[in-house]
């Protein structure tokens, strides 16, 4: 596995509408793999291909695939590598949160965001694939979706400021 390189504002392909993705095969499996190893050395909770360069409708996740409780504090973090992603289904309930990105050092946002997602898209194999998403993990969906259509939280935050050293070093979320 790789590390890429992550792109930061004003690089184009950030503002582009990706492309979706029709080959599947073992340099999209490398990719794959190169993406989630990045996002983890970032760190970051998420990653979009455009933020690596690459104008194609590709994100890879990884969080806990429930909220968090406080009953269950090392439930295991999954990993989600989804092409095409699509969300069919929102709620009406949305919710206000603090985020970041790793294409936009330096600052952070508030963003209302909805409370629940549905999302369709494709896995790493090009089978179908369907996902609920909740809280923070339907957050992290949204925005990572966002950049396939080349959307940055600042473009939906009702503010954006920079944080305090300490904050900007945790980078995403």
């Amino acid at each position: 596995m790789t590390l890429r390189k992550i792109v930061t504002l004003p690089e184009p392909v950030l503002r582009r509408k990706a492309k979706p993705v029709t080959k599947f095969d073992k340099d999209l499996q490398t990719l794959i793999d190169d993406m989630v190893e990045t996002m983890r050395e970032a760190p970051g909770v998420g990653l979009a291909a455009p933020q690596i360069g690459l104008s194609e409708r590709l994100i890879v996740v990884e969080y806990y695939e429930k909220e968090e409780d406080e009953e269950n504090e090392e439930a295991p973090k999954k990993v989600w590598a989804v092409l095409n992603p699509e969300i069919v289904k929102a709620s009406e309930e949305k919710i206000l949160g603090v985020e970041g990105c790793l294409s936009i050092p330096n600052l952070v946002g508030e963003v209302e965001r909805h409370v629940e997602v549905q999302i369709k898209g494709l896995n790493r194999h090009g089978k179908p694939m369907k996902i609920k998403a909740r809280g923070w993990l339907a957050r992290i969906f949204q925005h990572e979706i966002d950049h396939l259509n080349g959307i940055l939280f600042p473009d939906r935050a009702t503010r954006v400021w920079q944080p305090p050293q300490e904050v900007e070093e945790e980078k995403e979320f």
